[in-house]
């Protein structure tokens, strides 16, 4: 089950005490750099490994950074990068058996609603690349060569960014990311995990 983030209701409550500010207008050929801190936390069912063994993939949080450009007044290309996030890996009934670092830029199609308005509604589809790296084991595996293949997929994003005077605004975003990897011990193939996270949290974004 995933953990729901602490970063959402302070987040939307300073969101809605901004909406009055003055409006972050956007127009075609503008960039936006956003900064900010995301939880991303895999689904709740990660898949089976060698033929029945469950597995449990946890959250973490990191800063992401996006940057944005403006090829419409409405409508952005979308680039999203971040530190490493770190996830353990759990197997029923063996606990925690390894752990595993990655990185997933998404690069992004964006459909701004009222752009030019003090709150401002998005939703955007686009492409992931996943690459894990510092694959490590412990516990019951303790000693084994763990391996994640990268992952290509889908993405989709949603969110609202809500104005800080005219070239500031705080953002309140979710993200959906399909990630899979198939997972190799001492070179044997042993079966997919499916994380498929949601990405979720706040970040200010500026305008240049």
């Amino acid at each position: 089950m995933r953990k729901p983030s602490p970063l959402l209701p302070a987040s939307l409550a300073a969101a809605l005490a901004l909406a009055a500010s003055p409006a972050m207008a956007q127009s075609k050929g503008d960039w936006t750099i956003a900064a900010g801190v995301h939880q991303v936390a895999p689904k709740s069912n990660n898949g089976t490994l060698a033929g029945g063994l469950k597995v449990d993939v946890d959250s973490d949080i990191k800063p992401t950074i996006t940057g944005e450009y403006f090829i419409a007044d409405n409508l952005g290309i979308e680039i999203l990068a971040a530190l490493p996030f770190k996830h353990d890996i759990n197997i029923d009934g063996l606990g925690r058996v390894g752990s595993s670092k990655h990185l997933p830029p998404v690069v992004s199609l964006q459909y701004h609603f009222n752009s030019k308005g003090k709150v401002s509604p998005f939703v955007g589809a686009g492409l992931n690349y996943t690459t894990f790296f510092s694959e490590e084991t412990s516990g019951a595996l303790a000693g084994s060569t763990l391996k994640l293949e990268d992952s290509w997929g889908l993405a989709a994003h949603a969110g609202v960014d809500f104005a800080i005077g005219d070239k500031g605004a705080l953002r309140v975003d979710l993200r959906w990311i399909d990630i899979d990897s198939h997972v190799k011990l001492d070179g044997t193939t042993l079966g997919t995990v499916k994380i498929d996270p949601l990405a979720y949290g706040v970040a200010y974004v500026f305008k240049f």
